[in-house]
């Protein structure tokens, strides 16, 4: 029987529990200012949870059990979507009093797991849309997205705002098949108080390619050949071994370092780089390159 499941805690973007979350395409959302909820089946009856318990209509968190409830849609779902777990925000009032009046009281879903594994966005708003489950729209899908570009769209998320409104909560970046070095797939978060063009719930997002200089740099200077000649200083004429991949990304990015910071200087005119997302983006392109 599926039971009550915390959701994640999402991380401030920079700290290192999401280092490289930026390498490679991200969806953005907006940031709702509710209370956080959950919806799944278990034992044939569709339960809630708040943050951090499992809510019922007697012990409700702030009327969203018996929503949830009084919603035959949840029940439909689930019955064509065994399994799946849904979560959201309650959008009840918050610190943010400032969303339009009929978007109050209701549950907007941010995310859907199967088990331990999270559904994509183009996976799961179809399945949503097909039993009219409201769900956060994401606001543009960027490929290697940079933090002044993040920062840039946060007066560009007043999804629910009222209008004339421009105060709001912040954005949420997800890299879809992401985990940390500690083994967990989380997302990344902005938080802000401004928020000012018009609400618009586009599935089909606009999508941007960036290129970091530290990803430019990567590109240019670690290549197939370099990431074989490391792999052969490291096994030494024996047989290589999965167990020599720590040592294969630890020395490569250190010898690609030592080998080519002049070079980088000289070629980039003196970059200012960020040496935490350049060693994110070695590392990928070493296992890429090495097929790890």
């Amino acid at each position: 029987m599926i039971e009550f499941e915390k959701y994640q805690h999402i991380e401030r973007l920079g700290t290192v529990d999401v280092s490289g979350i930026l390498c490679g395409e991200c969806h953005i959302f907006p940031k709702l200012d509710g209370a956080n909820g959950s919806v799944w089946l278990g034992n044939g009856e569709v339960k809630t949870g708040s943050r951090n318990r499992e809510c019922t209509i007697e012990n409700d968190n702030q009327g969203f059990a018996a929503y949830v409830q009084a919603q035959p849609k949840f029940m439909a779902f689930f019955s064509e979507n065994e399994g799946l777990r849904l979560y959201g925000e309650w959008l009840c009032p918050h610190s943010l009093k400032t969303y339009r009046k009929d978007a109050w009281r209701k549950f907007y879903v941010f995310d859907v797991m199967r088990g331990e594994e999270y559904l994509t966005y183009d996976e799961y708003v179809p399945i949503l849309e097909a039993h009219g489950i409201e769900y956060v729209p994401v606001m543009h899908i960027a490929s290697n997205p940079t933090d002044d570009w993040l920062i840039s769209l946060l007066n560009k998320t007043t999804f629910l705002l009222d209008e004339g409104h421009t105060k709001g909560e912040g954005i949420v970046i997800k890299r879809y098949g992401y985990v940390n070095r500690y083994g967990r797939t989380v997302w990344a978060k902005i938080v802000t108080n401004e928020f000012k063009e018009k609400h618009g719930k586009e599935f089909n997002a606009p999508r941007t390619e960036f290129e970091p200089i530290e990803m430019q740099i990567t590109e240019k200077y670690i290549t197939p050949s370099f990431v074989e000649k490391t792999k052969a200083k490291i096994t030494n004429g024996n047989e290589w071994e999965s167990r020599m991949i720590p040592v294969l990304l630890g020395r490569g990015y250190n010898e690609f370092l030592a080998e080519e910071i002049t070079h980088i200087i000289k070629h980039f005119k003196s970059p200012v780089i960020d040496f935490k997302k350049l060693h994110d983006y070695a590392i990928l392109k070493i296992k890429e390159y090495a097929g790890v």
